[in-house]
């Protein structure tokens, strides 16, 4: 039942806020300052909820230091996009035309903030949390890295290869980041700091979603496997690349830190085996 409490909690703060933004949509103000309360909403309904369901403070979202994680993750998922666009770019896929918004780009901080508490709350905070303490990191990392890609394909122009790049470059790397740091702050950061770059700084398309009105004014071109097509960079390989990088550097330190969950069932069975020998 705490499964379900919880995930009901942190999704209903998600649906009443992409409501409340949806409803504001077209001043710059109202999104920043509803998406900024969506944000702060979903932390405070998350550690609530715990407590409440698990009879513990939610350490894996504790507030000291919670802004050092937070900008570590943040600056982080900013390079790692920066990274992609400039690879992009380097074969004449991605050009600038000039300066774009900067309300635009505003707004779009308000939103990018909402959805990527809500989301890691969601997803590495509930479902990955709670299916890794029955299953173990390896299962629960593949799952819910594959529901996430999934979840894409109701944006306006997803397409399967989307998806599953997003379920490769971020539902595996943000599990993989919350094992190896056992904190949402720091997948929260990195969640935010690449759907910022991608839709408030270099203004393109974010996960199928439509332009974005950032701060520069851009244009991407080429076949899909370079730009991303419609869906946008993230459907690019270069994206799926840096995704896979990552994933792979934070299981190292997970495995190294001691994070990784072994299967509940050779646990239990090592258990009766010792049983049995005594």
């Amino acid at each position: 039942m705490r499964f379900v409490k919880q995930l009901l909690a942190v999704a209903a703060v998600a649906f009443v806020g992409g409501l409340g933004v949806a409803a504001v949509e077209g001043s710059f103000l109202l999104t920043l300052v509803i998406g900024a309360v969506t944000a702060v909403l979903g932390v405070v309904v998350y550690r609530w909820v715990v407590r409440r369901t698990e009879g513990r403070e939610p350490t894996e979202l504790g507030l000291d230091g919670w802004g050092a994680r937070l900008g570590r993750g943040t600056l982080l998922g900013f390079a790692m996009f920066a990274a992609v666009i400039a690879n992009i770019a380097f074969l004449g896929g991605y050009r600038v035309e000039g300066w774009g918004s900067a309300t635009g780009a505003l707004g779009l901080l308000g939103f990018m903030a909402a959805a990527a508490v809500t989301e890691e709350l969601l997803f590495r905070g509930v479902l990955f949390r709670i299916i890794e303490e029955r299953t173990g990191t390896w299962i629960a990392l593949a799952l819910t890295g594959v529901v996430f890609g999934a979840i894409h394909l109701a944006n306006p122009d997803a397409t399967l290869w989307g998806a599953t790049a997003i379920a490769i470059e971020a539902g595996f790397m943000l599990a993989a980041c919350y094992a190896a740091t056992r904190n949402l702050w720091v997948p929260i950061g990195l969640h935010f700091g690449w759907n910022l770059a991608a839709g408030g700084i270099f203004s393109v398309v974010v996960s199928g979603n439509g332009e974005s009105k950032g701060l520069l004014d851009a244009s991407t071109s080429g076949p899909v496997a370079l730009s991303g097509g419609d869906f946008g960079p993230e459907g690019s390989l270069y994206a799926v690349l840096a995704g896979v990088v990552l994933t792979v550097v934070f299981l190292w330190l997970a495995k190294r830190r001691g994070h990784i969950v072994p299967r509940r069932r050779r646990t239990a069975q090592a258990q009766a085996t010792v049983t049995v020998t005594q």
